[in-house]
């Protein structure tokens, strides 16, 4: 069996969350860690480079710009789902930089000036449009009440903009 880079991560999730399950809690990084050891790799920079298709681009990270940590956590993490995967800063105080993701989608927020445009728009491909609406929609947001663009360039169009002008639009393609 090829294990590839998603399966991977897939793992180390897998893992954390039986872990915490049984009362012990370990960070992501610690996780992919433990997965690269056990495919037989040194440490998940390693495994991550071994699996990754060398033929080709890799998924984009787009770097969006966020001006206060616990309002980008509010919105990406309770609102949106999002998970942290990790989060980095130079030193207590400085800026936080970390990445969110949720199934495919992945997106670093950066408080960094110089990192990512305010007002940027990530376009996200979805399943099913009307049930990340549903979704959404039961957990309420105070500024939004976003709809869905039946008519939109590409298909259904579900389009929520962030506390710091970041604007998701989530696209349900016809193929």
């Amino acid at each position: 069996m090829n294990v590839t880079i998603t399966d991977a991560k897939l793992a180390a999730r897998v893992l954390r969350s039986d872990l915490a399950r049984d009362g012990v809690a370990i960070s992501h990084s610690a996780a992919l860690e433990l997965v690269a050891h056990q495919l037989g790799h040194r440490d998940w920079n390693t495994a991550s480079a071994a699996l990754a298709d060398s033929r080709g681009l890799r998924g984009a990270v787009p770097v969006l710009r966020v001006q206060d940590e616990r309002l980008a956590r509010e919105f990406y993490v309770d609102h949106l789902g999002f998970r942290v995967e990790w989060e980095h800063r130079f030193e207590p105080g400085l800026p936080l930089y970390t990445r969110v993701s949720r199934d495919e989608t992945v997106l670093d927020l950066s408080e960094h000036h110089g990192d990512g445009t305010p007002g940027s728009v990530v376009w996200v491909p979805v399943g099913d449009v009307r049930a990340l609406h549903r979704e959404l929609t039961a957990r309420r947001h105070p500024r939004l009440r976003p709809g869905v663009d039946h008519d939109a360039p590409g298909g259904p169009t579900l389009e929520v903009i962030d506390p710091f002008g970041n604007v998701l639009r989530f696209c349900e393609t016809s193929d």
